[in-house]
Parts: C-alpha cells; sequence; structure tokens
C-alpha cells in the first residue's frame, strides 16, 4: 500500500509539472453573450502581461460554443455541467475526496480568474481549496460591475482589477477599440448563403440586419421605430432583414409579428453559429443593447447600437465600427422617436 501511495503521489507530482509547463489559465464567466464577449480584451490581455500559453473560457456553451477558432479563446467548458454550487458553502465545512470530480475540472490551468463569487468570499476559498487539491494555482476574482458614477467601460475595469491584483502592467491604453475581435470561418459564411437565397437576400448586396430584441424588454427600443426605419429603406431599395431571437419569438404578439413579416424578409431562433455566419454576410446591423450587438460590433461590422436605460459608456459595444446612439427617456420602450430614427438612417445609408 506504501509503494501505491508513492507512485499516486509521484503521478500528482508529476500532473502538476505539466500544468504549470503549459501555463494554460481559465475565466469562470457566467454571463450571457454580451458578458461573454465583452470579456475577450481580458483574455487576450492575460496571454499577453501574464505569459499565459492559452486561455479557456469555463461558461454556458449557448453563449461560449462560438468563441474557439473565432476568438483568441482557445477551449470551452460547460459551466452547465459543473456543480459549482457547492463552492458557496461555508469554507469552514468544505471538503473534498480525493478523486472528486471538481478537482479535475480546475486541473489543468495555473492561473484562474472568476466571475463568480466575490474577493475573499466562501466561493474564492473553496475554489482555491479545490486547485491545491492538485496543484498550486493563482485565483483572482473580479467585481462584474464598476464603481457607482464611474466612467470607465467593464472592460477597462476586469482589466484594471487584474492588473491590480496581480502588479501586472497595465498598458497605455488597455486594449483597441479598433480589433475585430471575432472572425467568421469560411463555412460560416458559406452555409449562409444558402439561407439567405431562400428568403429572397442577395448576399452580394450590401445587407442590413435590423434586430430589435434584447434580453432586457427595458432596453428594447419600441418596435415601431424598427419597422419605420425598415420602410424607409425599402424606400431607398437597400437589402435587409429582420433578425428575432427566442426572446423576441416570445415576447411580440402575432399583430407585431405580422408587422415584421409584411415590412421585409425575417430569420428567426437561428444559434449563434448561424448569426455569426449571417453577421458576416452583413454590411450594416441595427439592434437594441444585446448580445447579438456585441456580436456584430466586435465582427467589425458597422453597428448601430441604440441605448435606453444602459449607460453606454460602460456596457457599449466594442468594434471598429461601431457607434452607439443613446436616448434614456422613459418613453424609450413605449413609444416611437423620429428624430432617433433619422440618426440611424443617416448611419446606415451615408
Amino acid at each position: 500500500m506504501h509503494a501505491d501511495d508513492d507512485i499516486l503521489k509521484l503521478v500528482t507530482q508529476k500532473a502538476a509539472e505539466v500544468v504549470r509547463r503549459a501555463n494554460r489559465g481559465l475565466i469562470v464567466q457566467p454571463g450571457a453573450l454580451g458578458d461573454c464577449i465583452l470579456t475577450l480584451p481580458l483574455v487576450k490581455y492575460m496571454k499577453q502581461f501574464l505569459g499565459l500559453d492559452s486561455v479557456d473560457v469555463l461558461g454556458h456553451t449557448e453563449y461560449i460554443g462560438i468563441l474557439p477558432g473565432r476568438t483568441c479563446v482557445d477551449g470551452v467548458k460547460s459551466i452547465d455541467s459543473v456543480d459549482l454550487h457547492r463552492l458557496f458553502v461555508e469554507a469552514a465545512t468544505f471538503d473534498l475526496p480525493d478523486d472528486d470530480p471538481l478537482i479535475n475540472v480546475f486541473a489543468d490551468y495555473t492561473w484562474i480568474v472568476t466571475f463568480l463569487g466575490e474577493p475573499g468570499s466562501d466561493f474564492e476559498q473553496n475554489l482555491i481549496f479545490t486547485t491545491n487539491c492538485s496543484h498550486s494555482a493563482e485565483i483572482t476574482t473580479l467585481l462584474t460591475m464598476p464603481e457607482p458614477n464611474s466612467c470607465e467601460h467593464v472592460a477597462d475595469y476586469y482589466i484594471r482589477q487584474l492588473a491590480n491584483e496581480t502588479g501586472a502592467d497595465v498598458p497605455a491604453e488597455i486594449y483597441s477599440p479598433e480589433q475585430v475581435r471575432i472572425k467568421a470561418t469560411e463555412a460560416d459564411t458559406e452555409t449562409t448563403h444558402e439561407l439567405l437565397n431562400n428568403i429572397g437576400c442577395a448576399f452580394a448586396e450590401q445587407l442590413i440586419v435590423i434586430a430589435p430584441g434584447s434580453g432586457g424588454v427595458e432596453k428594447c427600443w419600441h418596435l415601431d421605430n424598427f419597422l419605420a426605419i425598415a420602410e424607409e429603406l425599402k424606400r431607398r431599395d437597400r437589402q435587409f432583414l429582420f433578425l428575432l431571437g427566442p426572446a423576441e419569438l416570445e415576447r411580440f404578439d402575432k399583430a407585431e409579428m405580422e408587422q415584421i413579416a409584411a415590412a421585409g424578409p425575417c430569420l428567426s431562433d437561428l444559434n449563434l453559429i448561424r448569426v455569426v455566419g449571417l453577421l458576416s454576410c452583413a454590411e450594416c446591423f441595427v439592434g437594441n443593447d444585446s448580445g447579438i450587438t456585441h456580436l456584430a460590433a466586435a465582427m467589425g461590422v458597422n453597428t448601430v447600437a441604440v441605448f435606453g436605460p444602459t449607460e453606454p459608456k460602460l456596457y457599449g459595444p466594442i468594434g471598429p465600427n461601431a457607434i452607439t446612439l443613446s436616448n434614456p427617456s422613459p418613453n424609450f420602450a413605449q413609444q416611437a422617436s423620429v428624430e432617433l430614427q433619422r440618426k440611424v438612417l443617416e448611419i446606415l445609408t451615408s
């Protein structure tokens, strides 16, 4: 038995050495699509300034599944397959058997950044304990929301927190907003051509994608605004289509869906890979404060983001061709705004 114990100890040590040589990082990001996209500058920073060879993301696969092969993210893990809720128990009572699956989840990483828990919390202490069961790793917990009255974009805020915790350098320009962060593959684009042909859109023309939805109803500019923009684009003989997600299919009633169908072609409930392909064929995009708007901006599409209650200085989309128009009026989601429609059309058709 003693010999077996010695062998097991040796194997564990060798595995830890391999991990250290690999120098891999992990980001625990439980947020939605927009949150994941705004984390991409942090991924690049971790590689450049912490010397990591690769960075994976642990999150919801419906949002992060598109990242490997299209972004600086090297791999993804499903947060839904990991019992992370166990890490929220009181640290004094937390314990793990030697073969616990939680240990394997984090065993490959030398640096783990988490958006779950808070600095010094039971979650953080339990995560440190878990990683120490296999090897020693750096653990950094980041806050998701900047201080009240802050004007710092969350992408900057994430990086600055990590730099402050680690003592790493912060460049004068933390990240370049001019950079395209998500690049569609050839397969993404090719599969979209057939999809567009099926609804009568010629992909060779300057396609404008109109996305009137968002995860939060209060973030949605009134539908009449998007319909008015579509009518004007039609009058100018511009190619466009509506893009609707699951939230819009639930939110819009029959009359509103009929209005959209009458206004122009529509694609609905596409998976994110299909959306990436669609946006790779688009010349312009207009949408609310939503994950798809962040996706379009990060892909370098000419993006017009219409923000209502959300502060764009903190949460605006990042991209080389992204423009954010803000209308914090309490009527943002309740009625049309002709003046804002005019501004959007000027950008889309300039």
